[in-house]
């Protein structure tokens, strides 16, 4: 299983028409060959498949990336999913540098999001 660091940054948008490199995401998840998550290889190594959420370069939440249903999000408290954040259609989306996804906030706002590094990423995973 090859276990990916991908660091998503906060796209063009109305409030910041170059983006804002200091803000955005640096998960861990599975990579399938077509640069797509990976569910089944996620299932076998979800405690690894970590997220941190950073805002003016500093890392501000910490949690998990969850499938759950059909769906993507980070989870950042296991005990509710009102702080959730979910992504659209991420299992559609390639994960390649220059690639965008969006992310639904917990306040319903969705945002752009470009990838801007996909890493080898060293954890260790239970098995």
């Amino acid at each position: 299983m090859t276990m990916m660091r991908i660091r998503l940054e906060l796209a063009r948008t109305e409030g910041y028409p170059e983006g804002d490199a200091g803000q955005g995401y640096e998960f861990v998840a599975p990579l399938d060959g077509n640069g797509r998550i990976d569910a089944e290889a996620w299932r076998k190594a979800k405690s690894a498949c970590t997220v941190q959420r950073f805002e003016a370069g500093f890392v501000v939440r910490r949690g998990l990336v969850r499938h759950v249903g059909q769906g993507w999000r980070f989870d950042y408290d296991h005990m509710s999913s009102q702080d959730d954040e979910a992504f659209f259609r991420l299992d559609r989306h390639v994960l390649a540098p220059g690639c965008y996804v969006s992310i639904r906030e917990p306040n319903g706002t969705t945002l752009p999001y470009r990838v801007v590094s996909v890493q080898l990423a060293t954890v260790e995973t239970a098995t």
